[in-house]
């Protein structure tokens, strides 16, 4: 039961202030600002994108390549300590790969469905 206490505090602690930095990703449709519009689709997909990425993905990402690093250094000699750090290390650096290719997807499945207004990820700016 202290473990799944601790757990929720440390989990709490870390997340919400991660959560409340997506407080603005909506553009538009605030009271007193013009109603929202289709480009308005694209800036909030943007914005959502770069929370994912930047806030969130890489932070953890970092944190599991760390966690791995350490295991294998505090593994003394113990076969299977030093298995999961390398498991770790290895989910972290193929993770970083995946997040970063999610832009070329992206990228591509934009194209290829024909949105020809500008650059989708240069709207959030």
């Amino acid at each position: 039961m202290k473990k799944i206490f601790l757990f929720v505090v440390l989990f709490s602690l870390i997340s919400l202030p991660v959560l409340a930095q997506a407080a603005g990703l909506v553009p538009c449709g605030n009271p007193g600002e013009p109603a929202c519009k289709l480009t308005d689709l694209f800036k909030m997909l943007g914005l959502i994108y770069n929370f994912i990425v930047y806030t969130i993905a890489v932070p953890l990402a970092t944190l599991i390549i760390i966690v791995g690093g350490v295991l294998i250094l505090v593994s003394g000699g113990n076969p299977e300590m030093a298995g999961r750090g390398k498991k770790a290390l290895m989910a972290g650096v193929i993770g970083l790969v995946l997040v970063f290719c999610s832009w070329v997807i992206i990228n591509t499945v934009m194209s290829v469905l024909g949105y020809s207004l500008g650059s989708w990820y240069q709207l959030s700016i």
